[in-house]
């Protein structure tokens, strides 16, 4: 589901199983777009790829297609959110390929292993030729503003530009005379919260030349507060309460601060501008100055030990200080001014932060080693460490994936991999470093007590059981000699029949029909139910188990499942119409926008019923009115809203050829409780779904959502 904005994909039938590669082409492309060579997925689209917030993949670890619908109905919130479904075909270790080769990476491997594309070319601190600072700077010292970065280099990263469409109502600082070598730098940083209109800046930080702090300023948010991300900005909604400063007093009083000549000096300046809606023609990058290839970047915090021997952003302290950060950019920027490209060049940074990663790995894993719960230990099989995988593809962006969970999900520190307890905490993890986060896997789980194996056959028996009796219907009574042919045809124009069996042990003869698809065992409910047939007027429902007591409540779930919403289902068919004349037939019907003809999946031959998707959910209750009655070459046609999307309908069919089930039931069952586990396993089921009603309503607008049910293999 992409939030408040439009992902387009088909719906109905055969193209509601997807492979992992079509899941790969989707989140790939979501998350590089166009610019990092990514294309557009094969089966569905994604519009404005370059408005999205971020991509994030909720995994509910073991889980699988199975637990949704045997809680069907605890995941309340998860069914009404989330309009796209799919049946995702299994594959070999796709939790380990999801979250990448680094789930594989030990200590022991050598940098190349970890940094392929980065540190190859670095093998002599005397061979420079192949570093990226000097392929862009060459090797000679120079003036600071051979530095600053060009209109084109602005543009290309999303820097405020006079006269841009995305920057209407920007104020710009009006330094515009032209500089020199001997122009003054002035370091600048914020920290920003999220609200209802986005990125908002709290505080502002300006120090001159000097490193002396000229501006460190509270500022309040015009919109509503969202998330203070008070683990990053240090600001809380208390330090902000008595705050008057807004943004347009913190405008004008950079303008009259700034010289006319003033070069801007920061980290990753165009987020900070863009908070502050200004326009400076004259910046110092140093997420840029300091290159890597393929587009990465260092982080400030790095290269202020790395460069400065300077310990920033501790994690001792509440948040990052604003004055800090700008004063440790400018006097990056001015080391690399005074020293030049070839000095630092030769501080080999590549190699410093492949060290420093080594470094936490192992300290990660003398950590993790006593949970003995990473993926390398679940699996028998690891892929080869060769093979490129998803999140390398990531790496490009400059930017790490957040991964939240209770596995080892990445022993490389290739992410930001935080490991937590409970589904509680990986929540509240996910609410405050989401929103700062390109890319997040959220992995949440039931707990091993709950994934047993023996568990999982228990649940796909009882799933297995109430499709079959969900689908199967009793009908009688009939007179000792009554016509079997014509009660069949009467209950066949209400959809495919699966099997047709008279039960023989009542007083008078009754009539057991498993259906192929739910909304023909519904109909017949519906429609047969006090209805006079082979003579005789008879009573129709569906087995009485302890199982099926919730049936009517499911049912109409189902039916107001989002999948659902603008599709009813039609039976009656003659066999011998085609897709053509059915095309024919409904083209008459108001904002019509698929006709979808199930077909037996052995044989090929198409079924007595078809379903028809509208454009608008009134569109879709005009048909059903429309419809009933109609006939189609001399059969009466039957029609009712939709309750299985196409996904479940071919699970179904799947699932009973595989049981091999002929629909014999006991009539009335012994009342079972439920076992404490399942009782138990329900409730937990319920609060994830709440956790993750939490957490999508707390994602950014045009945030790409997807939800994992991967299954255990």
């Amino acid at each position: 589901q992409v939030k408040s904005c439009h992902l387009s994909a088909a719906l109905l039938g055969e193209d509601s199983e997807i492979s992992q590669e079509q899941l790969y082409e989707l989140l790939k492309y979501a998350a590089l777009g166009k610019c990092h060579n990514a294309a557009q997925p094969s089966w569905c689209r994604v519009y404005h790829q370059s408005h999205l917030a971020g991509v994030v993949v909720v995994v509910l670890h073991e889980m699988s297609q199975l637990h949704f619908y045997r809680f069907y109905l605890q995941f309340k919130h998860l069914r009404r959110m989330f309009r796209h479904r799919f049946t995702l075909a299994p594959s070999a270790n796709f939790p380990l390929s999801l979250y990448g080769e680094g789930t594989n990476l030990k200590p022991q491997n050598t940098p190349q292993g970890l940094t392929s594309t980065s540190s190859e070319c670095i093998t002599k601190s005397s061979d420079l030729q192949c570093d990226p600072i000097i392929q862009r700077y060459g090797e000679k010292k120079q003036g600071l503003t051979s530095y600053t970065l060009t209109l084109e280099e602005q543009k290309k990263n999303d820097y405020p530009i006079e006269g841009s469409p995305g920057c209407k109502g920007y104020i710009s600082t009006e330094c515009d005379q032209q500089r020199t070598d001997s122009s003054p730098l002035f370091g600048l940083d914020c920290e920003m919260c999220l609200t209802a209109k986005g990125n908002e800046v709290t505080r502002v930080s300006l120090v001159d030349a000097r490193g002396q702090c000229l501006l460190n300023e509270l500022v309040k948010p015009e919109s509503t507060v969202v998330n203070y991300r008070t683990r990053f900005s240090g600001i809380t909604r208390k330090m902000l309460l008595p705050v008057k400063t807004r943004l347009s007093d913190i405008q004008t009083r950079l303008k009259k601060m700034l010289p006319h000549d003033a070069v801007l000096v920061g980290h990753s300046l165009n987020s900070d501008l863009q908070a502050l809606e200004m326009i400076h023609p004259s910046v110092i990058d140093t997420s840029l100055l300091f290159a890597r290839s393929e587009g990465r970047r260092f982080k400030l915090k790095f290269l202020a030990k790395a460069v400065l021997g300077k310990e920033i952003q501790c994690e001792q302290k509440l948040g990052h200080d604003a004055t800090e950060d700008a004063r440790a950019a400018l006097e990056l920027a001015q080391f690399f001014i005074e020293q030049g490209p070839t000095k630092v060049a030769e501080l080999n940074l590549e190699m410093l932060l492949t060290a420093e990663k080594l470094a936490e790995v192992s300290q990660n894993k003398a950590v993790l080693q006593p949970q003995g719960c990473g993926f390398q230990e679940q699996l028998n099989e690891p892929p080869p460490l060769s093979k490129p995988c998803f999140l390398d593809c990531l790496q490009v962006t400059g930017q790490k994936p957040l991964l939240l969970g209770r596995q080892g999900l990445d022993s490389s520190g290739l992410c930001q991999s935080n490991l937590s307890t409970s589904n509680k905490q990986i929540l509240q993890r996910a609410l405050e470093d989401v929103p700062l986060s390109k890319f997040s896997i959220i992995q949440f789980s039931l707990g091993p007590e709950y994934l047993a194996s023996h568990l999982h056959a228990g649940l796909h028996e009882k799933v297995s059981s109430k499709l079959t009796d969900m689908l199967t219907i009793y009908a009688g009574p009939f007179e000792e000699n009554f016509c079997m042919k014509s009660v069949k045809k009467e209950f066949g124009r209400c959809g495919p029949i699966q099997s047709f069996t008279v039960v023989t042990e009542t007083f008078q003869p009754y009539v057991c029909i498993q259906y192929e698809v739910l909304e023909a065992a519904q109909l017949a409910v519906e429609c047969l139910n006090g209805a006079e047939v082979a003579g005789s007027c008879i009573k129709v429902q569906r087995p009485v188990t302890a199982a099926m007591l919730d049936c009517n409540v499911l049912i109409k779930e189902l039916e107001l499942d989002v999948e659902n919403q603008g599709v009813i289902y039609v039976a009656g068919l003659k066999k011998s119409l085609t897709e053509t004349d059915l095309q024919e037939k409904f083209s008459q019907l108001k904002d019509l926008e698929t006709l979808f003809l199930p077909k037996d999946l052995q044989s090929g031959k198409h079924r007595n019923c078809c379903f028809l998707k509208f454009q608008k959910t009134q569109s879709a209750v005009d048909a059903l009115e429309a419809i009933n009655g109609w006939t189609m070459k001399g059969s009466e046609l039957r029609s009712r809203n939709a309750l299985a999307p196409g996904h479940l309908w071919k699970w179904i069919w799947q699932m009973n050829h595989s049981n091999g089930k002929q629909g014999k039931h006991i009539f009335y069952e012994k009342m079972e409780q439920l076992s404490d586990s399942e009782q138990d396993l329900r409730k937990k089921v319920k609060k994830l779904d709440q956790h993750i009603k939490k957490l999508y309503r707390s994602l950014q607008n045009n945030t790409l959502c997807v939800v994992l049910f991967p299954g255990v293999n």
